[in-house]
């Protein structure tokens, strides 16, 4: 692998590129958060091959969102149902308007 190809990865969003401790440090939480809201089913981090934890960048954005609930006294179980809830309701309204989209296209065409 050379640096270029290290230097991309770092833009996907699903590459795992932080650690446990400095995913904490980001969100400005503490690693039990991380362990809370992964036993709660919420995010999944990859594991290294030391067995360590490693989070994305996407994933750090979920949790960023459970913690800004739980900041608001919503408990740990239910922010993370809150926001499962809030990615399916996204895409089946993503799902809803693409079936919109066709169903006007074929009306359209007939």
């Amino acid at each position: 692998m050379t640096a270029d190809d290290s230097f991309g990865r770092l833009e996907d969003d699903n590459y795992p590129a932080y650690t446990m401790g400095r995913a904490a440090e980001m969100l400005g939480t503490t690693q039990g958060f991380l362990r809370a809201i992964g036993e709660a089913r919420l995010i999944t981090p990859l594991r290294s091959a030391g067995g360590h934890r490693r989070y994305s960048r996407y994933q750090l954005r979920i949790a960023a969102r459970a913690r800004e609930l739980v900041d608001r006294g919503t408990p740990i179980e239910a922010a993370c149902r809150i926001i499962i809830l809030e990615d399916q309701l996204e895409e089946a309204q993503r799902i809803n308007a693409e079936h919109r989209r066709t169903a006007s296209r074929h009306t359209a065409d007939t």
